[in-house]
């Protein structure tokens, strides 16, 4: 699975396995780490990196996220393509390009708007097939189709962004 995790202003990629739990490989910006990783309850983990013990622990309020570590606070943004509320809350902002990305990794099968076409909020804009499923993506917001970065046929990983709309 892939994370973009924003954290003090910086974009991190993260790949984390399906599984996390007892010795895993995971990636942050392309350097893969050995993790050793265990559930001491939930929203407490322990991991060793690099043979050095950490105490991580998940606080999640109402309006922020935050991981408390070595007695440090560190609030963090995540966007998962697969997340609901990730792409609810993309969709919030009306101001800007708005690009519209792969919930998961899938084919094109059709393309439903071209560049150039004036769009409304939530209007069909391309189909993907995943896991036999067709699912429509939709526009964010009303505007125009600015870019569309696929054709019929492609293979789409996860978070790979299919159009955008301006």
């Amino acid at each position: 699975m892939t994370l973009h995790i924003q954290i003090d202003g910086r974009t991190r990629r993260v790949e984390l396995p399906e599984t996390l739990s007892g010795s895993v490989e995971c990636s942050i910006d392309g350097e893969v780490k050995q993790v050793d990783v265990h559930l001491l309850q939930p929203g407490v983990l322990s991991l060793v990196i690099d043979g050095r013990s950490y105490r991580c622990v998940l606080d999640e309020g109402p309006t922020e996220r935050a991981v408390l570590l070595e007695g440090k606070r560190f609030a963090y943004a995540l966007d998962d393509p697969r997340s609901l509320r990730s792409r609810r809350g993309a969709a919030t902002d009306a101001n800007g390009p708005r690009p519209i990305k792969a919930p998961m990794p899938g084919r094109v099968v059709r393309i439903i708007a071209a560049a150039g076409d004036a769009v409304e909020a939530q209007q069909g804009i391309l189909v993907i097939e995943a896991m036999k499923m067709q699912n429509e993506m939709k526009s964010p917001k009303a505007g125009t189709v600015t870019r569309i970065a696929v054709a019929v046929g492609d293979t789409v990983q996860a978070g790979q962004v299919l159009a955008v709309v301006e």
